[in-house]
């Protein structure tokens, strides 16, 4: 199994994730909190931009036009790393635990 590492951007946080895990699942694995709603790629919550790397969606036509695909945006929830991934993600943060 490949693990891939996400460097989220400006926060500078990171994980990994294997090239089957959708990235929303992988970030809150690691204790990273990214907008989110639906999980299903329609709502665009999560939607973010990828700075450098490559991603994958896991459904046919997600919520995203063609020109944001063409751009590099990305639906985290329905999306899944085909390599190291730098992504612009202004909201991500450290899950707190109290």
């Amino acid at each position: 199994m490949n693990l891939h590492t996400i460097v989220l951007h400006p926060s500078g946080l990171s994980f990994t994730v294997d090239s089957d895990t959708a990235l929303l699942i992988a970030a809150e694995s690691a204790g990273i909190e990214l907008p989110s709603s639906c999980r299903n790629g329609t709502c665009r919550t999560c939607i973010c931009r990828v700075k450098s790397g490559a991603a994958a969606h896991l459904i046919a036509w997600p919520g995203l036009s063609f020109d944001e695909k063409a751009e590099g945006y990305i639906l985290p929830c329905v999306a899944v790393a085909r390599g190291d991934l730098e992504i612009e993600a202004p909201l991500a943060r450290r899950i707190e635990f109290t």
